[in-house]
């Protein structure tokens, strides 16, 4: 184990069984084995052993994105934002401690929201290609960016909550459904639920009749539709 993940793990020991606001980085460098300064040749800051590397993350997330033609913004835009959950995927219990702390602390929570920020100007500056929007005036880019990053957080939520057992399902269910919001797949899209795109909608209400009155005059108004779609 290197030095840099020895840090980490004794902070977040620490952090466990005391408190964030009573472990102190001496505490940490001595939990670890190493001395102060090569604590600091690690990490800038105490907070800093909370937070993962995110420029590492957002650099990735600027080459998908750059790398994608501009009317394939809202799958580019998925996939960019699949990075991102990903990487909390990835560090797994770590993930799920400093989801406790940020929980409670709020400098911590605040720097979480920065990171969040981040990609979202990310993806508002890629979706304006997209949606030929101004600066300033790209509403539409600034509703689909926050509904990429708020589905996102929702999905990863639950799984820092223990809720979710297949969060890649769900991220891919909740991007649907912010494509369907904001960028309607074409009937060509092989993603495109076809059920969505033609068939036949039954609304069921309760009636005092007899069902065999009933079922007739239901056949006729379906014949009737299957005639006008024909």
């Amino acid at each position: 184990m290197s030095r840099t993940a020895r840090l980490r793990e004794a902070a977040f020991e620490l952090f466990e069984q005391q408190g964030y606001d009573a472990t102190t980085v001496e505490s940490i460098a001595e939990r670890a084995g190493v001395g102060r300064t090569t604590f600091f040749r690690a990490f800038g800051s105490k907070e800093d052993v909370i937070f993962p590397d995110h420029t590492d993350v957002l650099a990735r997330v600027r080459e998908r994105l750059a790398s994608s033609p501009t009317e394939q913004a809202p799958a580019a835009v998925t996939e960019a934002a699949r990075l991102v959950l990903r990487r909390y995927l990835d560090e797994g219990d770590l993930a799920r401690a400093r989801y406790r702390l940020t929980r409670t602390i709020p400098a911590l929570r605040a720097r979480e929201i920065a990171h969040m920020q981040q990609y979202q100007r990310e993806f508002r500056e890629f979706i304006r290609g997209w949606t030929q929007e101004e600066p300033g005036a790209d509403l539409r880019a600034e509703l689909m960016a926050s509904s990429v990053v708020v589905a996102h957080n929702h999905v990863l939520r639950r799984w820092l909550r223990g809720v979710s057992e297949d969060p890649e399902a769900e991220f891919d269910a909740a991007m649907t459904q912010v494509r369907r919001t904001h960028a309607p797949l074409s009937p060509a899209d092989p993603t495109t639920d076809q059920t969505d795109q033609a068939g036949t909608t039954v609304l069921v209400l309760r009636t005092p009749a007899d069902p065999d009155e009933v079922l007739p005059a239901l056949r006729r108004a379906l014949a009737g539709n299957e005639t006008a779609s024909g």
